[in-house]
């Protein structure tokens, strides 16, 4: 509706899709017609190649608004399921990332388990991790154990943790890093070669 989308939220700014993108949508309306109207008469075929043209951008933008109901087809709709999902809209970040964020949220509804945390970290890192309750403390562990180093989009998957764990409750987060005896072997010369991000997931 008029007014209610803010200014500068999508990502970029077309007047509409090329004609390329158009191009696979276009029918081929001649061949519906008389024989008589394929004799090459330039007014009919004219006509019909901007109807056709017309009725291609309607076919591609059908296609296209099919896409923005499904989260990993979604492109400029993403906005839409970040409004109703109470997920603030971040034009910087890559579709990607603002779809991860999104399924993580639509799989982090309902009560906090074991397994909702590990989906909701498969959505994030696409690692798997282990969640290790203490009772006492009112506190648990996440333990990533299906990859080595600092996961990408940690930022954004401690945002989802913040809001789907209980308010009582502390965490705190673990990684597999390489430890000195696993790299003693290797020369400077050899160590060089790598960046200390490297190394610690030697």
């Amino acid at each position: 509706m008029y007014g209610e989308t803010e200014y500068g939220i999508y990502n970029y700014g077309q007047d509409g899709p090329s004609d390329e993108e158009i191009k696979p949508f276009i029918p081929e309306l001649m061949k519906y017609l008389p024989l008589y109207y394929n004799r090459k008469l330039g007014i009919m075929s004219n006509v019909q190649d901007s109807i056709s043209e017309e009725v291609g951008r309607v076919n591609y933008f059908n296609e296209d608004m099919l896409e923005q109901t499904f989260v990993k087809s979604a492109t400029w709709g993403l906005d839409i399921w970040e409004k109703d999902l109470g997920i603030e809209t971040d034009i910087s970040k890559t579709y990607e990332a603002r779809r991860e964020a999104i399924t993580a949220k639509l799989r982090g509804s309902g009560t906090v388990t074991d397994q909702m945390l590990k989906n909701t970290a498969l959505s994030f890192t696409n690692a798997e991790i282990e969640v290790i309750e203490n009772y006492d403390d009112y506190s648990f562990v996440i333990k990533f154990v299906g990859i080595k180093g600092i996961p990408p989009n940690m930022p954004d998957f401690i945002e989802m943790v913040e809001n789907i764990k209980p308010a009582h409750l502390d965490y705190s987060i673990e990684y597999i890093l390489s430890w000195w005896d696993n790299i003693k072997h290797l020369t400077w010369n050899q160590a060089n070669t790598y960046t200390w991000n490297e190394i610690h997931e030697y």
